[in-house]
């Protein structure tokens, strides 16, 4: 008798269990076919969706996520909910990269810095001028090679459904560059990366790795000369108040990714598959133009506090000193660097 009841327990606990899974999986449910066998339009699944992302609540990738949560709802007629969580509310990039592997969030918008760990070929975006602007950046991202990119994620348990804009980086300090070899002696504060340092150290620099929180007292006292970042970071973070000289040589164009739950993804329909995969892609414009307005207003800031701003109009200076660089990194992202190329026009 005994055996029986444990028994008993045992199938309720899984019947249990697999009830909280489904439930858990995006809140799926579906209702019941219809007497033909087939499912009509209101037998459907049901699902609600989070899409994480570490930005402020009105920046352009926040405003792209939302749009792509609007876009997928009215594709599916409102079965499809995505709930956005801006502010790094489900965690900094990396957990919530691993969320999203485990099934655990949905969806999130994160660089392909912290991706290249998932997917090395990711890791050519930290390659300094590999684009010589936002045009040659794009015909790659939306080309053959670019897509194939996005794909390479599903190894590491994820899909990655499109590329957001997050501009270029640019090099500000306090004494005016004009042009590639004014850096040279310039202590320069990069990212931990040593990308970053065998870039600084082409164009003659001395690379300063340190903590983003230290670089506007940093340049206050004379510690650094300089650091670099796209141009709302540079307005956002008061940088622009105590290094008054940019010159926007665009030297890195890092892209941002909407990823997917490949576990959450492959129980999808086709038909909700195709839903996402559309949204996802008609939800890059807003991102891009909520991107190119932020750095409008950024400059406009810059001017008004009499930042000095120069522009490259020729990078083909900056490319040759950092060939060295190039040369190093090629075997790794070989294939990549010749689409690159390509996509010049």
């Amino acid at each position: 008798m005994k055996k029986s009841t444990k028994r008993v327990s045992v199938t309720l606990s899984a019947i249990l269990g697999a009830s909280l899974i489904l439930s858990a999986c995006g809140g799926a449910a579906e209702k019941s076919n219809s007497s033909d066998g087939s499912k009509s339009a209101s037998d459907e699944k049901t699902y609600s969706f989070r899409i994480a992302d570490n930005q402020p609540d009105n920046y352009p990738t926040v405003l792209g996520d939302k749009k792509f949560a609007e876009l997928v709802n009215q594709k599916s007629d409102g079965r499809i909910k995505i709930s956005v969580f801006p502010n790094g509310q489900l965690g900094d990039e990396k957990s919530v990269i691993e969320q999203v592997q485990l099934g655990a969030v949905e969806f999130a918008r994160v660089s392909t810095g912290p991706l290249a760990e998932f997917s090395k070929q990711l890791g050519v975006f930290s390659l300094p001028y590999i684009f010589d602007n936002s045009e040659h950046q794009w015909n790659f991202l939306n080309g053959e090679k670019g897509q194939e990119l996005l794909k390479s994620l599903e190894g590491a348990k994820m899909l990655g459904l499109a590329y957001y804009d997050s501009g270029s980086r640019n090099f500000y300090t306090n004494k005016p560059v004009k042009s590639v070899d004014d850096l040279k002696g310039h202590k320069i504060r990069v990212q931990q990366s040593q990308i970053n340092i065998d870039m600084i150290s082409a164009l003659g620099g001395s690379a300063t790795p340190m903590p983003y929180g230290e670089v506007f007292s940093s340049l206050q006292t004379g510690v650094i000369d300089g650091a670099e970042n796209n141009l709302p970071s540079y307005v956002s973070a008061n940088h622009y108040q105590v290094a008054k000289n940019i010159i926007l040589d665009g030297h890195q164009r890092v892209p941002e990714v909407v990823i997917m739950s490949k576990s959450v993804w492959d129980k999808l329909s086709d038909k909700d598959k195709k839903i996402i995969q559309e949204a996802a892609q008609e939800s890059v414009k807003t991102e891009r133009e909520e991107w190119a307005k932020m750095e409008k207003e950024s400059e406009a800031k810059m001017k008004e506090s009499g930042v000095n701003i120069v522009k490259v109009e020729d990078v083909k200076p900056w490319q040759q000193k950092v060939k060295p660089v190039i040369d190093k990194y090629r075997a790794e992202y070989s294939d990549v660097l010749d689409a690159i190329d390509k996509a010049r026009k």
